[in-house]
């Protein structure tokens, strides 16, 4: 049992093939379910054959009660506290497959407590999976330190280069050396800011070359969720799994499997 915390939210992934027209019509195509990076490496992991539990705050609107049934039916098993508020949204605007680029409201997301915590929720796990959104704000990044001490292996996901430096590189850094993660994930973009980490085993993913092996081919059609996918394959199974999990994920819509 893996388990993952962070957001469940909901995506909707829009794909254009040209430029968006000002003022008037641009023809896309659009999905929509649920999401998140902790969501999606859940999902993937349950997809690739493991057992994957997600510890996420909830909201009790429609869009929340349609994210929580989709990963149910994915075999995810869902844990965590149901919140006054909104769930979240994040927009994926996909070129093509080529590349992506996210607009992010969080909704909920980021009100998980420590104090919400509950030992049931990691009874089994054998790893926590940390997505770097997990750590970047509080109240989540007091709940994903207490789940940490929980669990007795711990990965990480750097996650997005736009928080790292609102965070801080340096200060990432030092949280990193203090938790000690056995693996930690990311672009070439993200860990160029972080830099080395020692003690943890440094994944760092390079788009269509791969990692350190040549990606499987793949016909892009979106970018979006490749990563979260990697991430469940290499924790799974390794580098191979890994690559065959992302070269899956961007031969369709959305981030899901």
């Amino acid at each position: 049992m893996i388990c993952v915390l962070g957001d469940a939210h909901l995506d909707v992934i829009v794909s254009f093939a040209g430029p968006v027209e000002p003022e008037t019509d641009t023809p896309a195509t659009t999905s929509a379910g649920a999401g998140g990076q902790a969501a999606n490496v859940a999902a993937w992991i349950v997809a690739l054959g493991g057992r994957a539990r997600l510890v996420a705050a909830q909201a009790a609107d429609p869009a929340g009660r349609m994210v929580a049934g989709e990963l149910t039916g994915r075999g995810v098993e869902l844990a965590g506290p149901v919140l006054p508020g909104r769930t979240g949204v994040v927009v994926s605007l996909s070129d093509g497959g080529r590349s992506r680029s996210l607009l992010t409201d969080r909704g909920v997301g980021t009100e998980l407590a420590a104090a919400h915590l509950m030992d049931a929720w990691f009874e089994g796990c054998t790893r926590l999976h940390l997505p770097g959104y997990s750590l970047f704000r509080e109240p989540v990044a007091g709940a994903a330190l207490a789940a940490a001490r929980r669990v007795p292996r711990l990965s990480v996901d750097l996650s997005s280069t736009a928080a790292l430096r609102d965070y801080g590189a340096d200060r990432f850094r030092a949280l990193l050396a203090r938790l000690r993660p056995e693996v930690v994930l990311g672009t070439e973009a993200e860990a160029d800011l972080v830099g080395e980490v020692p003690g943890s085993e440094m994944v760092v993913k390079l788009r269509s070359g791969g990692v350190t092996h040549a990606a499987p081919p793949a016909r892009a059609v979106d970018a979006t969720g490749a990563g979260d996918a990697f991430a469940a394959g290499y924790l799974l199974g390794g580098v191979r799994l890994g690559l065959d999990a992302a070269a899956r994920a961007v031969a369709r819509m959305g981030a899901m499997p």
